[in-house]
């Protein structure tokens, strides 16, 4: 059989790769072309189109580059005609694969998965409509995902969480040892870590970490240490950092989890994997423009909360601050109160085990790559 993926981000390069490995144990002869990036590559996709020439993020970046947007979805489509696949699956990047997604079924009739699909739960329901005409399958992430999309009449399973399953898999490589760590980067040996997750663009860098840093500057006895995001270089980060107990770390954020006594963390996905290593943690999220703004995005989202731990239980197990609620003291009241108060890390710990539970167990990637080679073949005859 031959796949179309599409991946127009890092995040989805990851995921992609790991579907591809699965998809060829269960379809040994199959040819995957891909628009992704090195690791999808790398599990032998043919690569078409880098996700680096793909990714605009935010309003101003996506006006400026509208032309080769544009160009990007000609040329897809132009590839599909080319390739002739036999389906398509569409990782995440709703604004760019929700475009293809038309295209392939009105045009090319071929079957459609979404895996990793838009969180229209949380803002822009529009976008339903295109989901329940376009796509054939949307493979969820989040468990409460399945009964929201079947309930507006689209074809929807829960397949798991792939970040279960890169955490576990790190887990089972991994044996913390914390003398190791400390000395292999020459961290000053004194006192807990106190992880700090400030976000994986420049803007959200830019917005969260200087608070996040004055927030915790009593913490004279912690080594805090920052996590540098993939892609982002160790400069832009050393210029926020003046305190000798502070430390950057780049490309071992599990490893940092793993040793960590609590973290502070920026809504995403980080939040999850914090979670699933057991670390207590605050959620933060810097918005310029104070209340006026807050209440904004308050009216536009549809949810309650913004970090993926919370939703997935629908409750505040741990604390969001956001916006107008994110001050240096608020973080810092809350900093103390997972230091110091066992009583409300155990409680959130409690809801850790919970949120595993609903999460359920790992092969995410093996059940997506099993449901659509199993549908292929039905359709195709085994061709």
């Amino acid at each position: 059989m031959k796949y179309f993926l599409i991946a127009g981000e890092a995040s989805g390069d990851l995921h992609g790769s790991n579907l591809i490995k699965e998809i060829k144990k269960k379809d040994p002869n199959a040819t995957i072309y891909c628009y992704g990036g090195d690791l999808m590559q790398k599990e032998g996709g043919i690569l078409l189109k880098h996700y680096k020439k793909m990714a605009y993020m935010g309003f101003l970046s996506v006006l400026l580059h509208l032309p080769q947007i544009l160009k990007n979805v000609i040329d897809c489509l132009c590839e599909l005609s080319h390739r002739t696949p036999d389906c398509l699956i569409l990782i995440d990047y709703s604004g760019f694969n929700l475009r293809i997604a038309k295209y392939a079924k009105k045009k090319f009739h071929l079957p459609v998965f979404y895996y990793i699909a838009p969180k229209v739960w949380a803002w822009n329901e529009g976008r339903i409509k295109s989901l329940r005409e376009y796509v054939d399958k949307i493979l969820c992430i989040l468990p409460f995902e399945e009964e929201y999309f079947n309930q507006r009449g689209c074809r929807a399973t829960y397949v798991g969480n792939p970040v279960v399953d890169a955490v576990e898999q790190y887990k089972t490589e991994n044996t913390p040892n914390l003398h190791d760590f400390i000395k292999e980067h020459e961290f000053n040996e004194n006192g807990s870590i106190v992880a700090i997750l400030c976000g994986s663009r420049k803007t959200e860098i830019k917005a969260n970490l200087p608070m996040m840093l004055k927030a915790t500057e009593h913490l004279n006895y912690y080594k805090r240490i920052i996590a540098i995001a993939p892609g982002i270089e160790k400069e832009f980060y050393s210029s926020f950092v003046q305190d000798r107990n502070v430390y950057l770390l780049k490309g071992e954020t599990y490893r940092l989890l793993q040793h960590s006594a609590i973290a502070i963390v920026t809504s995403g996905t980080a939040t999850l994997e914090t979670a699933l290593f057991n670390v207590p943690q605050v959620c933060c999220y810097a918005v310029k423009g104070g209340k006026l703004v807050y209440k904004f995005y308050e009216w536009m989202l549809k949810v309650k909360y913004i970090s993926l731990v919370n939703l997935i239980l629908d409750k505040p197990a741990i604390k969001e601050l956001i916006s107008c609620l994110f001050t240096t003291e608020s973080l810092k009241r809350e900093v103390n109160r997972l230091l110091f108060k066992p009583a409300y890390t155990d409680e959130m710990k409690a809801n850790y085990t919970l949120l595993k539970e609903k999460l359920g167990e790992k092969g995410a990637s093996e059940r997506v790559a099993q449901g659509i080679v199993e549908m292929l073949f039905s359709i195709k005859g085994g061709k």
